[in-house]
């Protein structure tokens, strides 16, 4: 197995990135394999620096970077040696069977999209985020940003998609899948809402437990929750901020603690012809070593090949 590694994507590239590879290194088996893309000379001194045998990992050499504030479709055109393109480019040729950036997020969306492509069958991929539980458990909540507005089939979609992710990645058995609304009743919400509710409502592909409220994420009703991308990301984004609060305020908990994204890595983007995970532009190195064992699940439990046998 053979992980793609961007260095140099990120606020706080590469250290970070560096440190988290090393950091992963001592969890992954002699079976997985990094493959650092970035800058190999400065690459290779650090790990000499911090008294790890640079020889551990493979080396892609570039020091050509898509910045965040460069348009994705354009940047990913016209810097084919870009440590995203690059990426992507081996991903596309088996080379690596996972590929991780923080970099630029449009453009990886764009290299998912246009490089590896969508699963024949999936209307729109999408990206999810962990949502702890008060009873110590999580559940998974998509779209969280890559599509703001979905029609009542991309939703139905999401809820496979979700489920899948629960059952394979986080090991629970019949995953209850829910559809975020204003109201429990199948009537409440707007027009898409209701018509998802009707589709989802008689559903074999998952095991649909109906609508639930915002405050109902954080409880046992649903292990995924489905909604669209503009309202996970205003839930996202809360949910970040309430942590940071937390942090502020001192407040400690058990429960505020799992609200930490470096605990889970980066996003999965589901429903493409490989694995990408993209992480936080903001990532600590324990955030990067997340992602990478993340990497290495989805890749041991053919994610990919389960979610292009479910949508033939």
């Amino acid at each position: 197995m053979k992980i793609g590694f961007d260095i140099l994507g990120g606020d706080y590239a590469p250290n970070n990135c560096l440190e988290g590879a090393i950091l992963a290194i001592k969890e992954l088996s002699t079976e997985s394999r990094l493959v650092i893309i970035g800058d190999s000379s400065y690459a290779k001194n650090y790990f000499n620096e911090k008294g790890v045998d640079p020889n551990s990992f493979d080396y892609v050499h570039t020091t050509d970077v898509i910045e965040m504030g460069e348009h994705p479709t354009k940047a990913f055109s016209q810097k084919p040696n870009s440590s995203i393109n690059l990426g992507f480019k081996m991903l596309k040729e088996a080379q690596i069977d996972a590929f991780i950036s923080a970099g630029n997020t449009g453009a990886m969306l764009v290299g998912s999209m246009f490089t590896v492509k969508a699963i024949p069958g999936v209307i729109r991929p999408c990206i999810t985020s962990i949502m702890p539980k008060q009873n110590g458990g999580f559940g998974i909540l998509l779209d969280v940003g890559t599509n703001a507005d979905c029609k009542p089939d991309v939703l139905y979609q999401f809820g496979i998609l979700g489920s899948i992710l629960a059952k394979e990645i986080y090991k629970i058995n019949d995953p209850k899948v829910a559809l975020l609304n204003i109201g429990e009743e199948p009537e409440k919400g707007n027009l898409v809402s209701q018509a998802a509710h009707t589709l989802m409502r008689d559903s074999k592909d998952f095991n649909f437990v109906g609508n639930v409220e915002g405050g109902d994420i954080f409880k046992d009703k649903a292990d995924v929750v489905v909604c669209e991308g503009f309202v996970g990301n205003v839930i996202l984004k809360m949910a970040e901020t309430f942590y940071g609060m937390t942090k502020k305020l001192n407040l400690r908990h058990e429960y505020f603690d799992k609200f930490n994204y470096e605990l889970y890595g980066g996003t999965p983007i589901l429903g493409i012809n490989s694995n990408v995970i993209i992480c936080h532009g903001i990532s600590s190195p324990l955030a990067f070593k997340n992602s990478l064992l993340l990497a290495k699940d989805l890749v041991e439990v053919k994610l990919t090949e389960k979610i292009q046998k479910t949508f033939q």
